[in-house]
């Protein structure tokens, strides 16, 4: 039987009172932990959906979650680019990033997209601090390996989590933006997903949550129905090998395999554009979208 609303729309006092205490064993479980999200895509385009993200996580701040938000910007580059009559062109699913890109993904990633957030957590009335992995050398990368040079893009090799420390133990939402130095002194424009993997590994992280603009993991990938809601690592091959997990699903659940190897609990792929999508993954027994355990 579906929960009976009121005129308003809103669920009856009933039904509010069983999704609370539905909720109490996991907000038991993940208070005091540290939790790393990506955020991009669709989530972040909308400035309204992006609103309501924002007061999502903060309400799981307020339950005692310690919260990183770690996020790209591919689109908010592509308009500066595009605004300064620069081409920007792709290889396997990277940027291809030349000085003048890399400039402008510096600047429109730690300082536009990072401070838009930051004033999002403020307006939904909490308290961020944005940074980029730039900052107290969070993010250390060399510039990457493939048969195709990239330019400034680059692979983390290691992550230096005082920072994020620091700022959660004072009660901060951190926010990170995906761009990290190199000891020599270069900046590299490194992928949003990858950054938030190695922060949750890197960070002793409880759970790593990629939210993109897809369910999660389908068996037919027209049935929404077929969402695998639980994935073991151990299934992974197999699904790949058959087609089930193909094109930029496999970067994700590769980023997923990282964190849990790096002592991550849970990692988990949900469609950020679904309203209160992180609550009700987080703190339902059904969830939204596929955890990777």
């Amino acid at each position: 039987m579906p929960p009976m609303k009121s005129s308003a729309g809103s669920l009856d006092p009933q039904t509010r009172a069983e999704v609370l205490v539905q909720a109490i064993p996991y907000i038991q479980d993940f208070a005091g932990k540290t939790i790393v999200i990506k955020y991009g895509g669709g989530a972040m385009v909308n400035t309204s959906l992006m609103q309501s993200v924002m007061s999502d996580l903060l309400l799981l701040q307020l339950m005692g979650m310690r919260l990183v938000l770690v996020h790209g910007g591919g689109p908010f580059i592509n308009r500066a680019l595009e605004a300064i009559g620069h081409q920007s062109s792709w290889q396997d699913g990277l940027r291809v990033t030349d000085a003048t890109t890399m400039q402008v993904a510096q600047e429109v990633l730690a300082g536009g997209v990072n401070k838009t957030l930051v004033r999002a957590v403020g307006a939904a009335g909490g308290q961020a601090l944005g940074i980029c992995g730039l900052d107290g050398c969070l993010l250390q990368a060399q510039k990457h390996r493939g048969p195709v040079d990239l330019g400034y893009v680059g692979d983390i090799e290691s992550v230096n989590c005082r920072i994020l420390h620091d700022g959660l133990d004072a009660g901060y939402m951190m926010v990170v933006a995906s761009i990290a130095g190199s000891p020599a002194g270069d900046v590299y424009n490194v992928n949003a997903d990858h950054a938030a993997a190695a922060i949750a590994a890197g960070c002793g992280a409880q759970k790593l949550i990629l939210m993109t603009d897809v369910l999660g993991v389908l068996k037919d990938r027209s049935d929404p129905a077929s969402l695998l809601s639980v994935l073991s690592q151990k299934d992974v091959p197999a699904l790949i090998d058959a087609g089930i997990i193909q094109g930029g699903m496999i970067p994700k659940i590769n980023c997923c395999l990282d964190a849990l190897a790096g002592g991550v609990q849970q990692a988990h792929i949900l469609d950020g554009t679904l309203p209160h999508a992180i609550l009700l993954e987080l703190l339902s027994d059904d969830g939204i979208g596929t955890m990777v355990i």
